[in-house]
């Protein structure tokens, strides 16, 4: 097993626009399932808005991320969603579904010690998109949904607690979706202290650590990122992550 000292380029929570997460991530991504974008992780891209084109969902139950697989391409299908999510392409190789239902497959029934990790982007509305962090995915399965077959995928969210260990978030500690947009029409998409409209994240502020909650409105607040790191000085150091490699 080797590790590499990694830095994300955003701060979970952090507000960032499609263009920033592009240009971070170095890839032009146009899916919204990427299998290994870079050696260390791969990329979803996810909502859980009413209008997405997929049925992503958070258990609390179980603190699990399960995000659905994508349909046939619009290019070879009239109707893509009467149709079997494809586990492989028209000539027999593995679609992005494939990939990671392969890989989680492999994981589940022990062929790979380490679950595959990935990094989550969650478009919150138009325009507008937010940095989840890592998960590991942990479970696939190929259901039936009506007339037609589907992937579903299983992920646990994760802090790099040091170079070697890694705890899982709790449920209580991952702002939901319906918060954020509550407080970014509260705040009206600025920071609450100087009103800038760059470099913005959701902020706790009485923080989780300090027994804050991250489940309404009431106690999450957008800061820029200069108040951000202001207020991350007085009250708690940000350890560093370490992103492990097979």
């Amino acid at each position: 097993m080797k590790h590499l000292f990694y830095k994300p380029n955003f701060k979970v929570d952090d507000i960032i626009s499609y263009a920033e997460l592009v240009s971070a991530e170095g890839v032009n991504l146009q899916k919204g399932m990427n299998f290994q974008i870079k050696p260390e992780y791969s990329i979803f891209l996810m909502s859980v808005r009413k209008n997405a084109p997929y049925k992503d969902e958070w258990d609390d139950k179980t603190n699990t991320l399960i995000y659905e697989g994508h349909d046939v391409p619009g290019n070879l299908s009239d109707d893509p969603k009467e149709e079997d999510q494809p586990l492989t392409t028209p000539k027999g190789s593995l679609t992005e579904n494939g990939k990671f239902f392969t890989v989680a497959q492999a994981y589940k029934i022990g062929l790979i010690k380490e679950p595959h990790r990935i990094k989550v982007y969650e478009k919150i509305k138009d325009g507008i998109w937010c940095y989840k962090g890592f998960f590991n995915l942990v479970d696939a399965n190929y259901l039936n949904k009506g007339k037609r077959r589907v992937f579903k995928f299983y992920l646990k969210p994760v802090e790099f607690i040091s170079k070697k260990k890694e705890v899982e978030l709790p449920h209580s500690r991952i702002i939901p979706t319906a918060v954020k947009l509550e407080v970014w029409a509260r705040d009206k998409g600025q920071c609450v202290l100087c009103g800038s409209k760059e470099n913005l994240h959701f902020d706790h502020d009485i923080p989780y650590s300090k027994g804050g909650t991250s489940l309404t409105a009431e106690n999450v607040r957008i800061l820029c990122m200069k108040h951000n790191l202001k207020k991350s000085n007085k009250i708690l150091t940000i350890p560093p992550i370490f992103l492990s490699i097979s």
